[in-house]
């Protein structure tokens, strides 16, 4: 052994075994030097990372319970770039996106706004999800800390709330900068909601607007009307109510046929609006598309559905010695049941408020009954069953002409979904058109180049659909509004509203 080995010492702050003889505690990361962080009425929680839409929505409804919200901007590829800078390597997009925009947000404040970086450390925290599972989604709080300590900004605090528990996890926060209450997150889950809502209209209306931007304006206006209705703490019906007359302004033409496009895969690559999917959904649309894309609210019933299944293993695992009647569980499931019950009731009169007739809640069950021959259910990671199950149903109820699952590159749960069992799904369904693609932050061509290959196909199938049609010689004015949104087996807008006019002249 060399001189410099026998040299050697422990590092008295992280070795030794001292540690035998102590009593176990949480290990938890404190800046070296204490830092007197702002009482809860001065701080400021940042967040962001949803829809623009929903992002705004979520600000006015926490900003309506008290909490001082600010939602960050979209991020954009110098978020990705300030992700990387700061970030360890091999990470995937939403890391790169969601904490550089962080960290690019805070640098703002410091280099443009005249903060310092001690108020910002002080003052602000950041609220983020948290969970397991196999990806890098569990290392989100250490990329963060991380980037942060890098970029000069060390004892940032963030706060985190497990996806997977909703409003149980209230009581099992020990750091209670934020109340994550069940009021909490209902007000969050009602913002969602409506954005859900208002974004799907956002996609039936804007391919067919006569007037460009026309959709975008009306949109805009409603997500004000919107916002005000949550800080006033006045009715969200009768808001969405009002809102019918923002979007019934928007002139559409809706006779010319779109080609239908369901986009679906990881979480954040399917929901962005931005550089994270190469914009995706507006370069769909520049190239003549309609697009459907998932909303937050299947997500939303997946971690529902989950919980149900959790509970009933449970209930089902036979125990030595155990109770045969068990009322454990009990208080859980009826909370479940109302939770479900309460998101669809409140999806439903939202809906039924603004004029979206047309969409039902996904039912769990039937979807996770189409995966189960296809992918194990126990298998929760990322979407778990949901892309399969999304996919075997496009195909089933001609619900699209094109079917695009995109993910971030090296995306785990999502690439061996898309890139793996998919493959068996489109050999026993061959008429299906399916892309699977990754994004990286980088490579935006070929990115654009598979999706317009792609999308050639679609349109040659929206415009047979369309033209295997009779075109009756007199049409209603009423196809050209938004609120006439008729359901027959056709894929097409323009196809189910002749095919609606053809069956029911009237």
């Amino acid at each position: 052994m060399s001189l410099a080995c026998n040299s050697m010492k422990i590092n008295e702050k992280t070795g030794g075994l001292s540690f035998l003889h102590q009593a176990p505690s949480q290990w938890r990361e404190a800046p070296d030097t204490p830092i007197e962080y702002a009482p809860k009425e001065e701080t400021i929680f940042l967040s962001g990372g949803l829809t623009l839409l929903q992002d705004k929505l979520i600000e006015a409804a926490l900003n309506s319970l008290g909490i001082r919200f600010i939602a960050l901007p979209n991020p954009d590829f110098k978020s990705f770039q300030t992700g990387k800078a700061f970030g360890n390597r091999g990470q995937c997009n939403p890391t790169y996106f969601t904490v550089g925009n962080l960290v690019k947000y805070l640098q703002d404040l410091r280099d443009n706004k005249g903060l310092s970086t001690e108020e910002i450390v002080r003052k602000y925290v950041y609220i983020t999800a948290g969970g397991c599972g196999p990806c890098r989604f569990g290392m989100y709080i250490t990329e963060y800390k991380k980037a942060l300590r890098d970029a000069g900004f060390e004892g940032f605090r963030l706060t985190s709330f497990d996806h997977e528990k909703g409003i149980f996890q209230g009581e099992e926060i020990e750091e209670q900068l934020l109340d994550y209450t069940p009021k909490f997150f209902v007000t969050l889950i009602k913002a969602v909601i409506i954005g859900d809502i208002v974004n799907m209209l956002g996609y039936k209306m804007r391919p067919y607007e006569v007037e460009a931007g026309s959709t975008d304006a009306a949109l805009a206006q409603c997500k004000e009307i919107v916002a005000q209705a949550f800080l006033n703490h006045s009715s969200l019906i009768k808001a969405l109510w009002k809102c019918r007359s923002e979007l019934g302004k928007v002139k559409l033409n809706r006779l010319h046929p779109k080609p239908k496009v369901m986009v679906m895969g990881e979480f954040w690559a399917a929901m962005t609006e931005g550089d994270g999917n190469y914009n995706l959904y507006r370069f769909l649309e520049a190239e003549g598309a309609e697009c459907t894309p998932q909303p937050i609210i299947n997500r939303l019933m997946l971690s529902i559905w989950e919980a149900e299944q959790a509970l009933y293993k449970k209930e089902v695992l036979q125990v030595s010695n155990g109770r045969k009647i068990d009322f454990s569980s009990l208080k859980t499931r009826l909370l479940i049941k109302a939770g479900k019950a309460a998101v669809k009731t409140h999806f439903t009169l939202y809906a039924k408020a603004i004029g979206l007739h047309d969409y039902e809640i996904p039912d769990m069950e039937k979807l996770a009954h189409l995966a189960k021959d296809y992918y194990t259910l126990e298998c929760s990671g990322g979407e778990g069953h949901l892309e399969v199950a999304h996919l075997i149903e496009a195909v089933r109820h001609n619900l699209a002409h094109l079917v695009i699952s995109i993910k971030p590159f090296g995306c785990m749960p999502s690439s061996a979904v898309s890139d793996g069992i998919q493959s068996l799904v489109t050999a026993r369904y061959p008429q299906v058109n399916f892309l699977s693609i990754e994004t990286s932050g980088e490579g935006a061509a070929n990115f654009y180049s598979r999706v317009q290959m792609a999308l050639f196909k679609a349109k040659q199938a929206a415009k047979e659909e369309f033209e295997t049609l009779e075109v009756p010689e007199y049409l209603p004015k009423r196809i050209h509004n938004y609120l006439c949104q008729p359901v027959n087996k056709k894929i097409g807008t323009s196809a189910k509203l002749v095919e609606s006019i053809i069956k029911s002249p009237i």
